[in-house]
């Protein structure tokens, strides 16, 4: 999936653009707990979904080669946080929705998940 198209089923705003819309997305990850992301969720290539608005998840984000992060519910990074994504080519993305219905949403449209699941 294209990040272009996650945004649209997202309803989101794109309020830093640091790369290439139709680059694709392999999964998304969702998490509020870097430390869990980083020792468990989180798969090259793949979008964030968080809540958190700090610049620990930019940093983050950059470690495990995430493609893009999104923040649900309106939340917006500071200024410092845009800067530092910007600086580490990251795009910032904001969606009104909650991060069960963003999750719910990109797995309808076929979007993996990041972890493997055991059955």
């Amino acid at each position: 999936m294209t990040l272009k198209r996650l945004i649209e089923i997202l309803d989101a705003e794109v309020i830093l653009d640091a790369g290439d819309p139709d680059i694709e997305i392999q999964a998304a990850c969702s998490s509020d707990l870097m430390s869990d992301l980083l020792c468990f969720a989180a798969k090259p290539g793949s979008v964030l979904i968080t809540g958190l608005i700090n610049p620990q998840v930019v940093r983050t984000a950059e470690i495990a080669d995430l493609k893009a992060i999104i923040f649900v519910l309106r939340k917006r990074p500071d200024k410092d946080t845009i800067e530092l994504a910007r600086a580490k080519g990251i795009p910032l993305i904001v969606t009104p929705l909650s991060r069960f219905t963003s999750c719910g949403r990109l797995y309808v449209e076929g979007l993996e998940s990041c972890t493997e699941e055991t059955k």
